[in-house]
């Protein structure tokens, strides 16, 4: 079974400057994570684009929807950015042949407090396990993208509160 990752950018593969104050995206971190962990699945690493999901626009989510549906391969992790993961992720439920699960980090993979390892396998996981459909792997938890929301406050994701 080959699962196919795809790449967006996202504080998943932020560098940090110290002496700048700034960051930039950097290289999909995945394929690092993945090689440290000696997994044993046949994966291919693609990198779609390199931006911060605030910066992410309709176009943007346009190209990761059309790009992923054109791929032959039915189980795809795609790592993003947490402040936009949901609407991309809704974005994508329009295609419903594949396994498509989302993941991203609060920290950036290079911390080593991040938590961008235990993130992907939670998505690897899950792209194993489910059926056809779009899901965010976040916290140790798998969510609708439609019952979900990131907790901004406590840094994490969350089941929508019940009205």
């Amino acid at each position: 079974m080959k699962i196919k990752i795809f790449t967006t950018g996202g504080t998943i593969d932020k560098v940090y400057f110290d002496q700048k104050s700034v960051y930039q995206v950097g290289n999909p971190k995945v394929m690092d994570v993945l090689a440290e962990a000696r997994v044993n699945f046949e994966y291919e690493v693609v990198s779609i684009m390199q931006k911060d999901s605030l910066d992410m626009n309709e176009e943007d989510r346009r190209l990761i929807l059309d790009t992923i549906r054109r791929d032959d391969c039915n189980r795809v992790v795609v790592t993003h950015g947490t402040d936009t993961m949901i609407e991309t992720a809704k974005t994508l439920r329009a295609i419903t042949d594949k396994v498509i699960v989302l993941t991203g980090s609060i920290q950036p993979a290079r911390f080593k407090s991040s938590d961008a390892e235990f993130n992907i396998g939670c998505a690897i996981g899950a792209v194993q396990c489910l059926p056809p459909g779009v899901y965010i792997a976040m916290n140790g938890r798998i969510f609708d993208p439609e019952k979900v929301r990131k907790n901004f406050e406590l840094n994490r994701f969350e089941d929508l509160p019940c009205s």
